[in-house]
């Protein structure tokens, strides 16, 4: 009977699917932050060349997530994998004041491609348990982000070690795919 109902709701509440694109500056916590959603534990990484994709499930939304290295040279690279984004999620690195001008530099860059025009964004600032860290609200201004006008997006702290921030960017993720 209990295999009947689960059928039954597979049926009329399907997964929805969300392919999405992780990108940020090298050293910004994209990598360590996939597989802290993957696997629910903090691993050592090294800096990626290439690209790293996981499936991420949360909720019935399974997300398809693409972290592409964040090197200057891997950067120009960055277009192939534009196509079919449904969200885009930018990691900065909050405590690296000195490099959050050219992290809004290449943001907005992406922002402006065709390919990303109906992506959402989600804002990751991460290592907010970093001394330095400058806060959500902080970022949303140093980024320029309330010039975003006809693009759904969402900022949060996060902390790729710990966990915090992160469920609290997926659920943002989930309603967009609702609505």
């Amino acid at each position: 009977m209990g295999l009947f109902f689960s059928k039954i709701s597979s049926f009329m509440f399907p997964n929805i699917e969300c392919r999405t694109l992780m990108l940020g500056l090298d050293g910004a916590g994209k990598t360590t932050i996939l597989y802290k959603l993957k696997l629910n534990e903090t691993v050592n990484t090294i800096p990626t060349i290439g690209f790293n994709v996981e499936t991420v499930t949360f909720q019935k939304i399974t997300l398809t997530v693409w972290d592409v290295g964040g090197q200057k040279k891997i950067r120009a690279l960055w277009k192939y994998y534009f196509p079919n984004t449904t969200t885009l999620v930018f990691v900065v690195d909050s405590s690296d004041i000195e490099r959050i001008p050219e992290a809004k530099e290449e943001l907005f860059s992406l922002l402006a491609e065709p390919e990303l025009a109906d992506s959402h964004l989600l804002v990751f600032a991460n290592k907010q348990d970093m001394p330095n860290a400058r806060s959500p609200a902080e970022l949303t201004q140093l980024l320029d982000l309330g010039s975003l006008k006809n693009r759904e997006w969402f900022i949060c702290g996060t902390n790729a070690h710990s966990g915090q921030g992160l469920y609290e960017g997926l659920m943002w993720v989930k309603k967009q795919m609702k609505t």
